[in-house]
């Protein structure tokens, strides 16, 4: 039997540069998906807040408003001697059960890609919002079944107590809600009278 070997391997960790070892957490970080909303990643929904990452002595952080990395101490050895990393997230309302769950995949995609030394830390404030959501994981929740956060349904909910959220099935905006909590915390279940189909709206906060 001739044994096979994977020719192409990826280089170590230590052979990347900061920048390139930081677009690689941000890469991991794509792949671990929200386990009560599986078609969004962390990323799309915005809950990955920033990422500290430690090379020996030296310090970088990137974080989600500008995915930009900066030093904020000596540069490392060459090829570092040790790596950690500290990712902080932030739960889309105090006490959601999946944070524990998405907290435990975020350390074992890091670990399977070689970064054995991670910590993921939850901060509260500033308080998550439904505005920190990706575009592109807003189109992915209506493809998904699920109405995504309106600003203008909010707006008309806090002026005039109607909502018009519209049917993630037909787009009809002849809706109503049924009730003010849904399949989890964070969503309300509507009903449309066009289509007569329920569906979920990911509540705007």
């Amino acid at each position: 039997m001739v044994e096979q070997t994977d020719t192409g391997k990826r280089p170590d960790n230590e052979s990347l540069n900061p920048d390139e070892l930081m677009a690689k957490i941000w890469q991991c970080l794509s792949n671990v998906s929200d386990p009560e909303v599986p078609v969004l990643t962390v990323l799309d929904l915005g809950v990955v807040r920033k990422i500290v990452l430690k090379l020996d002595g030296a310090e970088f952080v990137s974080e989600i408003d500008d995915l930009s990395t900066s030093i904020t101490s000596s540069p490392p050895k060459t090829p570092p001697e040790k790596i950690s990393v500290l990712i902080q997230i932030t739960p889309t309302y105090t006490g959601c059960p999946a944070m524990s769950m998405i907290a435990t995949n975020i350390k074992l995609e890091l670990i399977a890609n070689g970064i054995k030394d991670v910590q993921v830390e939850e901060i509260l404030s500033p308080a998550w919002t439904t505005d920190w959501m990706t575009e592109s994981g807003k189109q992915k929740l209506k493809e998904y079944g699920i109405a995504p956060p309106q600003a203008k349904a909010r707006v008309e909910k806090m002026l005039f107590d109607v909502s018009n959220v519209p049917c993630p099935q037909c787009n009809s905006k002849n809706t109503e809600m049924i009730s003010e909590f849904g399949s989890t915390a964070c969503k309300s279940l509507y009903r449309c009278l066009d289509c007569r189909e329920p569906f979920d709206y990911f509540k705007c906060h």
